[in-house]
């Protein structure tokens, strides 16, 4: 008897698991797009001609990539409200890791009832891997500048020119397939 309720237990578990190895097999960096449940840019109004603006990536998105979009939406932003340079006036790259483990020869599984709360038991696994999942946020202020700028320094960027230079590498919704 007490076999056959382990037995039940694992071959309900069994098709979760695959689900969820499934769904993170699956996983695609975040595509540029605004903001939903977090990932994607967004942009708020300072004052006339500031900004703040950000890209959030999924743990799929490297570094480069939200970095990337990051500077794209700032001239997308630039160019939206008629001007033609920008200038960073602040930037931060946030990161935030989470570990996943994977166990792997797990012989049982089962809850245990403790105090009116259910708690897992597994027995017997022979091994555990943990590895780092890390996601990254990219934010800016930034000046938006009319005309060319009075100064050339390595914070001012010409709008059009990151929009042509970045373009090729922006990857939309639509064009994102499992």
């Amino acid at each position: 008897m007490l076999e056959r309720r382990k037995s039940s237990r694992l071959s309900l578990l069994a098709p979760a698991l695959l689900a969820t190895s499934l769904i993170i097999g699956c996983t695609q960096p975040t595509a540029y797009a605004p903001a939903v449940g977090g990932k994607g840019y967004k942009e708020q109004q300072l004052e006339n001609d500031r900004y703040r603006v950000s890209f959030t990536g999924n743990s799929a998105t490297p570094r480069e990539t939200v970095e990337n979009y990051l500077l794209y939406r700032a001239a997308e932003v630039t160019l939206q409200t008629g001007h033609d340079h920008f200038r960073i006036v602040r930037q931060e790259i946030e990161s935030e890791t989470v570990y996943r483990t994977t166990l792997s020869g797990i012989n049982s599984f089962g809850f245990s009832r403790f105090h009116y709360y259910y708690q897992p038991i597994f027995s017997n696994f022979a091994t555990g891997t943990s590895r780092p999942i890390t996601s990254y946020e990219a934010l800016a202020n930034i000046i938006v500048i009319a005309g060319d700028p009075n100064e050339d320094d390595d914070q001012t960027y010409d709008a059009r020119d990151v929009l042509e230079k970045l373009g090729p590498t922006i990857v939309r919704p639509q064009a994102m397939t499992n």
